[in-house]
Parts: structure tokens; C-alpha cells; sequence
């Protein structure tokens, strides 16, 4: 029976927890004490009930685990990890979930392990300290940068989706993270700027902003040498954005949520890489850099 780590029990970190703990052992670590009885409500409305403890982030002994999971926020992650990296044995792998391309690559360094990075689409939400609601399935694709641990990266893939959760090991997770990275950009910042779901996004005035985001995330992506799904370019960016906005028509984007919530939000992850490749390449972006202005940033 695998042992895992959750660093980070939000929605996600506590979706991919109560779900492994089907079939492994399971510590939550966080920042505060959580119920060791957590519910996990299913998209099929099963309602599973699983002991799952709670370590504190600032208060960890040594720990031993198959895996480590970092669930936390982007702007959490580097201290998050640099919290529990000391307590580890040597050459534990670690799992990224975290949104956008920016933690990515400097935990990938600092390290001392197989470092593997996860784009999922699976949806969930908290419904309280000792619930979670699997709002709807999605898929998730988990590889490294440099795709060294394609073998770890399988074996992983295979747990997961035998605890539910749809995975598949792939060579190429550097650009899947920029095509979620792209299609965030062109959808959570304008939802959170106007506090709107999601499929308010197809109508006016709201439609051409996505156009013009559209227009400048699909220059930067072609200078970076990334493809949409089916290489048609910025038609091809195009179709994706909308396609994710009608799956996701009723949705409450998770920056939203922050917004709304008064909590910090991952305008850098998200917005920053672009704008970092944008300067690179010699890109103007001023659409971009006006979400920046327009995001609240909210308290650290």
C-alpha cells in the first residue's frame, strides 16, 4: 500500500487525497488542523467517507512517503516546499499541481528527487472543513520537464486512475502547462476583473476582450514554439479558448473565487510567464499587462 503526502488540502489537494485513499495510505498536511473523517462527494452523488489525518505545515516531524504531492497555490509552492524538502528522505518524488508555468521549473531544480508536473481539468470545490465535492471528471496529464521519469510518471498515471481519477503519462507536460497556461489567461483574468462565470464570456462587451487576449497569448505561444491541439495556429487557440469556456459555462473560475474571497490570486502564475516571453521575444501585450494592473492581488 503506497503512502502519499497532500501538501496543501484546498479543493484539488483534497480531491486527489480522499480519492488515493481508496487504495493508500493518505496525510493531509496543511496549515491548520483539519477533521481526520473527510467526505468526498462523487459526480454520481456517492457520498465516501475516509479517515485521511492532518500533519501542520509548521510543526512536521521527519516524513516518509512514496509520494509527495504539492497541491498548494502557485504563489504557496516555494514555501510550502521549502517547509516540508528538509523533513524528506532523499530522492522522494514530488508531484507539482499547481496552475500556470512558474514554480514549475525552480522546484524542478531545488528538488532532491524525481520532480513530476500535473495539468488536470477535474473539477472540484470545499464544501466545508471536512467535505469535498467532485464536481465533474476530467483528465489529467503528468510528465516531466525533461522527460527523464517517464517510467515513475506511469506507474503514478496508473494509481491515480485507479483511484478515479482519469491519468495519462505523457512526454510533452512542458507544453500541455503552456496550452492550460494560454487558456487560463484568455478566461480567469477577465472573469475575475468583471466577476462574471465563465459563459458570460460569449457575450458582449465581454466577447471581443477574449478575442484580443486570444490575439496576443497565440502570438507569444507560436514564438515560444507551442501548437495549439490541432496546430492551426491562432485559429486553433481560437477554438480551444471557446471549447473550454462552453465546458465550463456555469463554472465560478477558481481566480474569481479569490477575488471574491479576499485571498491572494495567481495573476503572477498565470499572467507572468507570458509577459516574461512576451519581453524575450520582443512582444507588445497590452492587454495583457492591463489584467495585470486590473487583478487585485489581495493579502498575503
Amino acid at each position: 500500500m503506497s503512502a502519499h503526502l497532500i501538501v496543501g488540502p484546498g479543493a484539488l489537494g483534497r480531491l486527489v487525497g480522499l480519492s488515493l485513499a481508496k487504495n493508500g495510505r493518505v496525510t493531509l498536511v496543511g496549515r491548520r488542523p483539519l477533521p481526520v473523517a473527510q467526505t468526498l462527494i462523487t459526480p454520481e452523488g456517492e457520498v465516501l467517507t475516509r479517515s485521511v489525518p492532518t500533519l501542520l505545515l509548521d510543526r512536521l516531524p521527519s516524513l516518509t512517503a512514496d509520494v509527495v504531492h504539492l497541491a498548494t497555490k502557485a504563489y504557496a509552492a516555494d514555501a510550502a516546499h521549502a517547509a516540508i524538502a528538509p523533513r524528506l528522505a532523499p530522492g522522494t518524488p514530488l508531484v507539482l499541481w499547481q496552475n500556470g508555468f512558474d514554480c514549475q521549473p525552480r522546484l524542478n531544480e531545488r528538488h532532491d528527487g524525481p520532480v513530476l508536473c500535473a495539468t488536470t481539468t477535474e473539477g472540484a470545490w470545499l464544501a466545508g472543513d471536512d467535505r469535498v465535492v467532485h464536481a465533474g471528471h476530467g483528465v489529467t496529464f503528468l510528465g516531466d520537464l525533461a522527460n527523464h521519469h517517464l517510467p515513475l510518471a506511469r506507474s503514478l498515471a496508473t494509481t491515480l486512475a485507479a483511484a478515479g481519477l482519469t491519468t495519462e503519462a505523457v512526454p510533452d507536460i512542458r507544453i500541455r502547462l503552456w496550452r492550460k497556461l494560454a487558456v487560463n489567461a484568455a478566461i480567469n483574468p477577465l472573469v475575475a476583473r468583471f466577476r462574471i462565470r465563465n459563459g458570460q464570456l460569449r457575450d458582449r462587451p465581454f466577447r471581443p476582450m477574449v478575442e484580443a487576449v486570444i490575439e496576443e497569448v497565440a502570438a507569444i505561444m507560436a514564438a515560444e514554439g507551442i501548437a495549439p491541439p490541432d496546430g492551426a495556429g491562432a485559429a486553433g487557440w481560437r477554438v480551444l479558448v471557446w471549447q473550454v469556456v462552453a465546458g465550463t459555462a456555469a463554472n465560478r473560475a477558481s481566480m474569481l473565487q479569490d477575488v471574491l474571497a479576499g485571498r491572494p490570486t495567481e495573476r503572477e502564475a498565470i499572467l507572468g510567464p507570458l509577459l516574461a516571453a512576451a519581453r524575450r521575444h520582443g512582444i507588445e501585450a497590452p492587454r495583457l499587462v492591463e489584467l495585470v494592473r486590473a487583478i487585485p492581488d489581495g493579502p498575503r
